[in-house]
């Protein structure tokens, strides 16, 4: 007989990029491992250099890296992360993506326009990703862009939970920012019993981020309302729609997203609106001058620990949302 016999037990590596440390250490601490040693850095002129200070020959490997600003380069340190995975030998690389960069643009709404969603998805195949696990996509359809298995992870039994412990259920009123999230916030309704409201939009298909509300639809009168979106960028929309409900006779508002991407104009924007509480994960980092009383951060790193170790054990990930 030739060859070696092996133990067959499998090995757990857990790397990170640089773009969102905290909560690779949370998830990492969750897991019970360590994120393992990485030299990176930026050369002079902006290329990135990375490499592992351990070997990952034969391991299971899970890499995290959030899409946060400034958003190119943690793509690419990903890509590039993901190369050296592949020339490490690794048995399978798992990409956990957070927050899922140029998740919005996910079809063509004009001629002429690409569609990014499905070419960041070509790129990590390409590097090398063997599997995707994201939290809470812009848009369902973004898994069929990855040729191969997408662990879709949601964040709505966390926020969920959070926001019917603390509000009078009898009061409670779930509305959806746009025709978009009605479904998201079906999901809602039926984990919290309460009832649905629209807020109907349109936006001007010629400036970005400008919105223009119109009416709601559906009883939110003397009722704590909660909009339910999966990230808020520059706070326009929901900001917007937060003022359609006071003026429609609401009590109080509350706003909860996955993704607190709070770029631009966001920070005097959530100071100044009268939504008494932003409720976000930790997909994302919250920027320094966003640390108000009204924001409420949650941490996602036990719902993505959860699915990795369903990973790696070649568990079911779906268990963990069957009760959705």
């Amino acid at each position: 007989m030739t060859g070696n016999k092996t133990t067959g037990e499998k090995k757990m590596m857990f790397f990170s990029g640089r773009a969102h440390p905290e909560l690779a250490e949370e998830v990492a601490q969750q897991l019970g491992v360590g994120v393992v040693p990485t030299k990176a850095f930026d050369f002079a002129n902006g290329e990135i250099y990375v490499r592992y200070e351990e070997s990952a020959r034969g391991a299971d490997c899970f890499l995290i890296q959030s899409h946060t600003a400034p958003i190119n380069k943690w793509v690419m340190e990903q890509l590039i992360m993901i190369d050296a995975l592949k020339r490490a030998s690794a048995r399978s690389i798992t990409v956990i993506v957070p927050f899922y960069g140029y998740a919005r643009q996910d079809k063509k709404h004009r001629g002429r326009e690409p569609i990014s969603a499905r070419l960041v998805a070509d790129l990590m195949k390409t590097a090398g990703a063997d599997r995707i696990l994201a939290v809470d996509l812009h848009t369902d359809q973004i898994q069929g862009f990855f040729d191969g298995p997408v662990d879709h992870l949601f964040a709505l039994p966390l926020l969920a939970d959070y926001v019917g412990d603390k509000v009078d259920r009898n009061k409670l009123t779930v509305v959806s920012p746009d025709a978009g999230r009605v479904r998201v916030a079906d999901r809602w309704c039926d984990r919290l019993g309460a009832p649905l409201a629209i807020v109907h939009k349109r936006r001007d298909k010629d400036v970005a981020n400008q919105v223009t509300v119109h009416e709601v639809v559906g009883e939110v009168k003397g009722r704590v309302c909660v909009l339910v979106d999966d990230m808020i960028d520059t706070g326009g929309t929901i900001c917007a729609a937060a003022d359609a409900l006071f003026a429609h006779g609401a009590e109080d508002v509350i706003v909860t997203a996955t993704h607190g991407v709070l770029s631009g104009p966001a920070a005097d924007r959530l100071k100044n609106s009268k939504v008494s509480e932003f409720v976000f994960t930790n997909t994302l980092p919250t920027p320094g001058e966003l640390e108000l009383d009204k924001i409420t951060v949650l941490s996602i790193a036990p719902t993505i620990a959860s699915a990795v170790r369903e990973v790696f054990e070649d568990g079911s990930v779906t268990s963990l949302f069957d009760e959705q």
